[in-house]
This record gives C-alpha cells, structure tokens and sequence, in this order.
C-alpha cells in the first residue's frame, strides 16, 4: 500500500484534484475547467462522459503521466461531485443523456405537483425529512419517465455524479447516505436506507445504487479504469460523497452545531445535528459518519451570479483581470450598494423560499450607478440571502454555535465582511480553503485506516475571524426587512414573467 491519499471533487465549473501525506500535507493539485450546459431556461446539465469522467481521467493523468508520482504511490481514493444529480445509465453502466443537476435545474415543477398529488406532502415529510422541492431527485426520474420515454425503455441503472465516477472506476454502482437523502421519495431518513413504499411512483429498487457512509469502501479500481488513470488496479475507493458534504470534513465541521457556509457557485449549508428535525424548508440528510444527521440548505446563484456578472459587464477587463476590478469598485461604493438592492434569485431560489420560478430582481436603479454599485447589490443580495437561511436554522431550533466558511468567495476579504456586518455572525475562515477535493482525501484515508477522525484536527490549518462591524447593523437590517418584502411584493409579477420565459422557449 501507497502512503498518499487521492481526492478529486467534481464541482459546477471545474474539477480538483490533491495528493496529501497522512499527516495533511499537500503535495500536489491539479485543476481542470468544464462548464455548465443550460440547454433551456431552467435546465442544468452536464456530459457524464465527458465532464464528470473525462475531468477525473485527466486530473489523475496529470498526476501519474509525467513520472513525478507513481500510482503504487496511492493508499486510496475518495471522490465527489455536485450533488443531488440524476443519470440514467443501460445495463452497461453507459449514461443515455446527459446529467441532470442538483436544485438549479428546476424543469420538474409537474412532476412535483403531481407526487404531492399522488402520495400526500405529509406522506412524503414523513419518510424522507424534507419536502418535494427543486432539489429532489425523484421528481426529476419522473420527469425522464414522461419527457423522454425512448430515454426510460433503455434504463437499467439510476446513478447520481460521484455514483458514475465511483462505476467507472471500480464496476460498482454505489451511492453515499447523504446524496441518497435527496432521491425523495426513495430514502428513508429514519432507517438511512431505500424504502420500497413510494418506489411505485418513480423507479424501481433495482435501478437504485447500494448504500454506504462517506468513509466506507465502494469498490478497487479496475484494470480498464486503471488504464485509463493511471492508477494501479486494486486501489481501493471510497464510496463518494456530495461536494459540500467533503467540503465541511475538510475544514473540520463535523460536530453538533457546527455549520460550513461554502461560497461556491452556489452557497450550501450544512448544519451537524444531533437529531433530525424534519420540515418543509431546509433539507434533513445523513451525515458523512454512520448516524449522523446534517440539516443542509442551499441557495441557486451566488458565485455562479458574479460569474455572470464578470461575462456582461466586464468582459472587456478579461477573466484574470474581472474579479480584482470589480471586488475594488464594490469596496468604493461601500455598504448599501448607493440604494441597489439585488434579488440573487437568477436560477429560481431553494431555501428557505423553495421557489423554482422566483428570478432575480434589481431595485433602486438610478443614472447615476455605476457597475460597482450593480457588483456590490449582487455581493449584498447574497448576504442577504444567507442571513434568511441562518435565521430559518435558528427559527426552526437549530442552533448554530460555529460558522466556518469556505469556497472562492472566501479569497476575497470582502464579500465574508459583507456577509458577517449583514448577519451579525462571525465567521471562522481557514488559512487554507482546499476545498472539497482535500475532505476526499481525509475520507480516503479513514476508509482504509490510514488516519482517524481525531487526526483532523492536525489537517485543519485555523486562519481568519472575520467579525461583524457594529457601525452598518443598522442599515443593514433595515435593507433585510426591503429584501424580504421585496420579494413578497414582486412575486407575482416575477412568476408571470418567468412563464412568458417558458412560453417564448416553447413557441420558437
């Protein structure tokens, strides 16, 4: 056996990879940059094939094809992606589309009504701790059932994305607990296990991936999956995880209370709890360990809206130079955006408002704003945003006793300000936010014994607090209580812009 463990996490825009020592010590990356295909307004896709496959082969190429390490290097490999995801795979493990996303893929909004509909909203809280919302699984396995029948006769095998990389490399199809979470209504929260109750309304037992915990063992690399890595066969793999669910093991949130806020293209929560507390509006999970329950939360666009941002209004300053720039002119403007104030709902929003069909709303616009101050509004919107997820946590008794965020908006020292002067709440930020491909490596690492839970103390490198400043709490709370009614007041007329949107895509 190797002395290095593998990660690689398949994210929305691009894809990581890191070798680490067992004493946390990284020793080299690699990274690889995809996009997001969005075929049609409300859809989120990506190619199994060549995305979420074609990124691990070269990632572990890069690291094995010039001769500076060596694949008896490696003790084990853990692996995630984006997540909750649906894949429909034939009987040779081939995907037959490409990968529908997580909850910033909203195309199921019938298929919903019609679970609701079929099974009953409180059947459906009961079993799986969550309501049917953009973020569920089995909506979207209907949706494929109905749109695309010739799809559904080929389907043998459902996977989500680390399902597909973990089949590719071992020739098992398995699923972590906590992705499995999401298949509402297929898992049971209680029992952390498939139900056959409901399985009538979407998909078969058979089509369904074996469970683990994030530390256990899916399977050993193949001789096929080793010749196109690199890797040496039998190395053993890890049964994979959610991005964000890496990401919080990574910077050592793994303790009742502690909460990871990941800065990503979009923002996700997860919040340990000692027990699950089931409700309409965040999402109930398994943890990574074996009878751990997550509270998790997601908004739809937040690094994804600054992306989009950079594309529009300074693509003439090109992608190295954007960020620095428009990060500067926001900082110049300063709090309250000279009176913007940004909706950040661009894909439809998930929490707390589970709205698919909610868009983003800019207000206050005046001849004398400039792009920072458009820039500022969207990093604001976002702190707003979070700040309703943090006060849903508490509203619902979940306290929250440790904040640690991580994710490319944490590079930056200002939008974190932002964000804590908005929520009043510090903020642990780690010296170094490897992300989740690092988590991987740990999980890799505890599933063959090469390290324990109490080693990450060791792997986790503290950095910044970032404190709230008392001088803008009451502008802030002031712009809060216009965010929450902004939405509130535009609702309607957003919903029935969003179905001309959809109107306009389907009589072209």
């Amino acid at each position: 056996m190797g002395e290095l463990l593998l990660g690689i996490d398949v994210g929305t825009n691009s894809t990581k990879g890191v070798l680490v020592t067992q004493s946390g010590e990284i020793v080299a990356r690699h990274e690889v940059a995809h996009g997001m295909d969005v075929p049609r307004p409300g859809w989120a896709e990506h190619d199994a094939d060549a995305t979420w496959w074609g990124d691990v082969v070269a990632v572990c190429r890069a690291f094995f094809g010039n001769g500076a390490f060596h694949a008896s290097d490696v003790a084990a490999v853990g692996v995630s992606a984006i997540g909750p995801c649906v894949v429909p795979l034939d009987g040779d493990l081939r995907p037959l589309r490409p990968g529908i996303l997580y909850g910033v893929d909203v195309r199921a909004s019938a298929q919903i009504e019609q679970l609701n509909d079929a099974i009953g909203p409180d059947a459906i809280m009961e079993i799986a701790g969550m309501s049917l919302t953009s973020q569920a699984v089995g909506p979207k396995i209907r949706w494929i059932q109905q749109e695309e029948p010739e799809v559904w006769k080929r389907t043998r095998y459902l996977a989500t994305a680390s399902s597909y990389i973990i089949a590719r490399l071992t020739g098992e199809l398995v699923m972590d607990r906590h992705t499995a979470s999401h298949y509402v209504p297929l898992f049971d929260h209680r029992t952390f296990d498939w139900s056959e109750t409901y399985m009538n309304h979407v998909a078969p037992r058979t089509m369904l991936p074996e469970l683990r915990w994030s530390d256990e063992l899916a399977g050993r690399v193949t001789s096929e999956a080793a010749r196109l890595t690199g890797l040496r066969p039998g190395t053993p793999v890890t049964a994979g995880a959610v991005d964000a669910l890496s990401e919080a093991v990574s910077v050592g949130v793994v303790d009742e209370g502690d909460l990871m806020i990941m800065y990503g293209s979009t923002t996700f929560f997860i919040l340990v709890v000692a027990e699950p507390r089931p409700n309409p509006i965040t999402w109930t999970t398994a943890g990574a360990f074996e009878g751990q329950y997550n509270m998790a939360a997601g908004m739809a666009t937040t690094g994804e809206l600054t992306r989009w941002l950079r594309d529009t209004m300074a693509r003439d300053l090109g992608a190295e130079q954007a960020y620095p720039v428009l990060f500067e002119e926001a900082r110049e403007v300063g709090p309250g955006a000279g009176g913007l104030l940004l909706l950040p709902y661009f894909s439809g929003e998930r929490t707390p408002i589970q709205d698919p069909k909610a868009r983003g709303v800019l207000a206050g616009l005046g001849l004398s704003h400039q792009r920072g101050h458009v820039f500022r509004a969207a990093l604001e919107g976002v702190g707003f945003g979070i700040r309703h997820n943090l006060e849903t946590f508490r509203s619902l008794g979940m306290p929250v006793r440790r904040i640690v965020s991580v994710g490319g908006g944490t590079r930056t020292d200002l939008w974190p300000q932002i964000v804590s002067d908005i929520t009043g709440a510090v903020q642990e930020i780690p010296e170094t936010t490897i992300g989740a491909s690092y988590g991987d490596a740990f999980l890799a690492g505890l599933s063959v014994g090469l390290v324990s839970r109490g080693d990450l103390e060791r792997w986790v490198r503290k950095g910044r607090r970032v404190e709230p400043r008392k001088d803008y709490g009451e502008l802030y709370d002031g712009m809060y209580a216009s965010y929450l009614e902004l939405y509130e007041q535009t609702r309607g007329v957003v919903h029935r812009l969003a179905d001309v949107s959809e109107r306009g895509r389907t009589t072209r």
